[in-house]
């Protein structure tokens, strides 16, 4: 397996939060916004909320800061975080995966109790 070089980014509103992309995730984040005009001049959201068969799952869009938001620089993005999700994403990996079962978005999630078989939805 080739090896994967982390881009890790902590912020300090309060409270300490980290959340790391690998180069994989941040290229295709470049790539995604070089080819959304509604992508423009917008940060990507990593999300959790309620869902999948395991209770919460992830969710990733473009859009503009809110006031309350965890705002990273990670790799030459910005990636943003609300304060809910941050509680549950602490410490996680964003990771861009291509594989038999098809490609998207996969997070590694320390705080996650248990997942799904999917690998979508964790508890």
């Amino acid at each position: 397996m080739a090896s994967t070089t982390l881009n890790t980014a902590t912020v300090s509103v309060q409270e300490t939060f980290a959340l790391s992309l690998t180069d994989r995730a941040v290229d295709k984040v470049k790539d995604f916004a070089a080819k959304m005009p509604d992508a423009a001049d917008k940060a990507l959201r990593v999300f959790v909320q309620a869902g999948g068969c395991s209770g919460f799952q992830y969710g990733f869009t473009f859009d503009d800061p809110k006031e309350t938001d965890h705002v990273l620089a990670v790799g030459g993005i910005r990636v943003l975080v609300d304060k809910t999700s941050a509680m549950k994403l602490n410490g996680a990996t964003v990771d861009w995966i291509e594989d038999f079962r098809g490609a998207g978005f996969s997070v590694e999630n320390p705080n996650a109790g248990g997942g799904c078989g999917c690998g979508k939805s964790f508890a």
